[in-house]
Formats: C-alpha cells, sequence, structure tokens
C-alpha cells in the first residue's frame, strides 16, 4: 500500500479550494517545512486490485457447478503418524500450524478452509499402512484407520458427511458438505482373504488398490520385482468378488502386467486413483498408453495426481542422478556419514531441484485427453501422501489453479465439469449397477493356497 503525507493545514486548504474551483496547488507552491510538518498525517491509498483472470473466473463456473471429486487424500495416515489416531484436540479447520510437531517441519496439505477454497465436493480419504508389516497386523491397522476418519467426519457435521454410494454423494455436495467415501490402499489390507475383503466393504471400503510399492502374495507392484506375472488365480478372484460387491478395483501402483491381467477379468470400469501418463513420464507408477487405449472399452478412469516425481520427466531424472551419486559417496565413505551429507549438500547446491508446475500436471491431462478422450480423466492428488506438490498446486486449495490451466488449453465447461466429478460418479455408479445384477451370486469362497 502506497502512503501519501499532507498536513491537516494543507488539507484544509486543498478543501476549500477544490470547492472554490481553484487550482490546489501552483506552479511555484513550496513544500510544506518547519512547523507546517507537526501536522502531518498519513493517507493510505488503495492499490488497484490485479486484473481478474478469465481462465479462473471460468474454472470457478465450472466447479461450483461440479466440485472436485478427488480420488486419494492421505489424510488418516496423517493423523497416525503425527497424532496416534487421537484427534480430541485436533483442529480440522485449520492445520496450517502442524508443521511445529512434524520432524521436518511440514505442515499438513489438507483442512477444511482450503478443501473449500480448492472447491472439492467428494473426497476418497485412503486409509492406507505400511507394507513393512504383516498381514494380519496391517488388517488389524486398516481397522484402526477406517475408525479415525469416520471419527474425524463425525467431528464436523456441518462440514463432512459419510457416504458410501453416488447418490449418497451428490446429496452431500448438493447441501454444501465434502462427500467423505473411504479406500483402501494395498492389497496387503485384507490379508490375503476374501472374506477380509467383504468386511472391509461393510465397513465402506469403496476401492482398494491392488498393491502398494510391494508385491501382494497374488499381485505384482509396479515398483517391485515381480513374482506373479501380473495376478494368480486367487488375485483373479479377488477383482471378480470386489466386482460382486460393487468395490472399485484400483490400479494404481500395480504393475503393467497386473493392469492387464485385472482388465481381462474386470466386469466393471477401473480406476487408477492417483496415476499419471507413463508417456510424459517414464515412472512405472504410471499408465502406459497401451494401458490407457483399453480403457474407453472398460470405462475406466486415470485420475491423475500431483506428484512432481511422476509429473515432471527431468525432476524424475534429476532424482535418479541424486540417489546414484549419494549411493556413490556412501560406497566410498562407509561409516562417515558427516563426509556424505556434505557431499550431498555440495551437490544440492550445484544440481538444484528442477521446478514442477500446474503445467506439467495438465500435460498428462492433455495427452490422455488426445489419445482417448476426455470422459477417462479425474483428479486424485494424493495430498498428504507426499512431501510437496507442483508449485502453484502446493495444497489442497489449488484445483482451481490446475482448472484454470486447462481453460487456457481451450478446454470447455462440460468438459471440466467431467473432469471435476461427472466422470468419477459414473465409474462408481457402474460399479453399483453391476453389484446390483449381481445380488443373487453366492460370495468366492476361494483361499489362497499356501504356495501364494
Amino acid at each position: 500500500m502506497q502512503k501519501s503525507y499532507l498536513s491537516l493545514t494543507a488539507l484544509a486548504f486543498a478543501t476549500l479550494a477544490l470547492a472554490a474551483g481553484t487550482p490546489v496547488w501552483g506552479q511555484d507552491a513550496e513544500p510544506l517545512a518547519g512547523d507546517d510538518m507537526a501536522d502531518v498525517v498519513e493517507v493510505e491509498e488503495e492499490k488497484p486490485a490485479p486484473p481478474p483472470d478469465p481462465a479462473l473466473e471460468e474454472a470457478l463456473i465450472a466447479l461450483d457447478v461440479a466440485p472436485v471429486f478427488d480420488g486419494h487424500n492421505d489424510v488418516p495416515y496423517q493423523l497416525r503418524i503425527r497424532n496416534d489416531n487421537q484427534i480430541g484436540d485436533f483442529d480440522f479447520t485449520d492445520t496450517t500450524r502442524t508443521g511445529e510437531n512434524h520432524p521436518d517441519g511440514r505442515m499438513m496439505q489438507t483442512d477444511l478452509n482450503r478443501l473449500a477454497e480448492g472447491r472439492v465436493g467428494a473426497q476418497f480419504w485412503s486409509v492406507f499402512v505400511s507394507v513393512n508389516q504383516t498381514e494380519a497386523e496391517a488388517v488389524r491397522q486398516t481397522l484402526e484407520q477406517i475408525d479415525v476418519m469416520k471419527r474425524l467426519i463425525d467431528q464436523y457435521p456441518g462440514q463432512l458427511a459419510y457416504t458410501d454410494t453416488a447418490d449418497a454423494i451428490e446429496f452431500a455436495m448438493a447441501n454444501g458438505r465434502i462427500a467423505s467415501i473411504i479406500g483402501m490402499e494395498g492389497g496387503h489390507s485384507i490379508g490375503s482373504s476374501l472374506a477380509v475383503l467383504r468386511q472391509m466393504y461393510e465397513l465402506g471400503a469403496r476401492y482398494m488398490t491392488l498393491t502398494h510399492f510391494q508385491n501382494t502374495p497374488w499381485a505384482d507392484s509396479a515398483t517391485d520385482d515381480p513374482v506373479h506375472n501380473g495376478l494368480t488365480d486367487f488375485g483373479k478372484d479377488v477383482v471378480r468378488e470386489m466386482n460382486r460387491l460393487g468395490m472399485l478395483v484400483d490400479l494404481s501402483h500395480v504393475s503393467e502386467k497386473t493392469m492387464m491381467d485385472a482388465l481381462d477379468v474386470a466386469g466393471t470400469p477401473v480406476i487408477f486413483s492417483h496415476s499419471g501418463a507413463r508417456a510424459i513420464n517414464g515412472h512405472p507408477r504410471n499408465v502406459p498408453d497401451g494401458v490407457l487405449m483399453r480403457l474407453p472399452d472398460n470405462g475406466g478412469i486415470v485420475m491423475v495426481d500431483a506428484v512432481p516425481g511422476y509429473l515432471n520427466e527431468e525432476r524424475r531424472e534429476w532424482f535418479a542422478e541424486r540417489v546414484a551419486v549419494e549411493a556413490r559417496q556412501k560406497s566410498l565413505y562407509p561409516g562417515q556419514p558427516d563426509i556424505v551429507e556434505a557431499a550431498m549438500a555440495d551437490w544440492d547446491d550445484a544440481n538444484p531441484e528442477p521446478e514442477t508446475t500446474i503445467g506439467h500436471m495438465a500435460d498428462h491431462i492433455d495427452h490422455i485427453r488426445g489419445l482417448i478422450g476426455v470422459e477417462y480423466i479425474g483428479i486424485g492428488g494424493d495430498f498428504d501422501g507426499i512431501p510437496n506438490g507442483p508449485v502453484g498446486f502446493e495444497d489442497v486449495s489449488g484445483y482451481p489453479q490446475l482448472f484454470a490451466e486447462l481453460v487456457r488449453r481451450g478446454y470447455s465447461q462440460v468438459e471440466l465439469e467431467l473432469i471435476a466429478n461427472r466422470n468419477a460418479l459414473r465409474v462408481l455408479r457402474g460399479a453399483e449397477q453391476y453389484a446390483a445384477s449381481k445380488r443373487d451370486q453366492r460370495p468366492i469362497e476361494t483361499l489362497i493356497p499356501e504356495t501364494e
């Protein structure tokens, strides 16, 4: 804000002069000095407001009609690692000070204020638990994560609504509440048991990611050495039983062969709850074109994520080089962490991390749209499961900026609404309709063989 300084005397003179229609200051007017400065007062001049952004305005119109239905958010995991799932004193309205209880000073990326700013109308909350434990322990912890998320939803009845159907989601959004639906991230959460899978469904889980970063006893992960060549026979029955129940099959994190096997078996649309296009970024967590080309026949969607390492190929290659340099330093100087740390600090100074922007995220959306159409795209930010998002989309408040970027790239209002929530609702409704058609079908009772 700019500031002007005028004396009270000068202000009075100016007012009288203006009233008389005479100039306020003559050409020979002299600046105030001496005692005249004693009466100086401060007059604040407002800076002009920035010009409106037509693209953002158009994006907000679309999001008012079709609020974002996001495919993946890890708030439940943050509650576990930060608060041990004790939420009696947890303020979900504003989490911007939560960096104080994080070892790296990292604040949470999600709260009710920023969800509202981001025009989020529905959210799949991931009840992820670590893969580095026994399956039995993973099942127990998953139950705890479902419990803590339901308790959080209950604490904010005016802002959040527990939902488990497409109709309930639409009803919640129409009434100004964020529809909250549960997703499981990783097949280890069912302990290789179809009975546990069924009970997780009864508790509200409406999707399950078949793997996380490691293989399960029945499915290969994208980031582990393959051992099953995709899905085992039991794994295929997991997909069939999920279809029978009406639980979405989530293929983020799984290997390309597992993707293909699941598409061979699936009778309902699949989802990729937080993935990108491998043609844009070669990370195996992303979806190759060969799999994308099968989605129109299946009806599924890719919910594009906001993870810099999966969006920006330059950033992915930078990270790979950094890992290699660090491994070399550790090999050269075993047991000497101070030397390694100093060497890596020097390397980081000389090789800053490439910037990832909203434009990189839009590139993935562009690719999928150009290859198979906008009907197979959604958004799955993965917030609170990542260290940081792209520049301009650092937390859940940033969805309007992403949609503004899509407007600048020529996306229509109809296309924006499809990406925001209509595609995701269609897929969920398709799973429900398939399950209704199989209501008389008995549960699958397959047991996992000992060899699996």
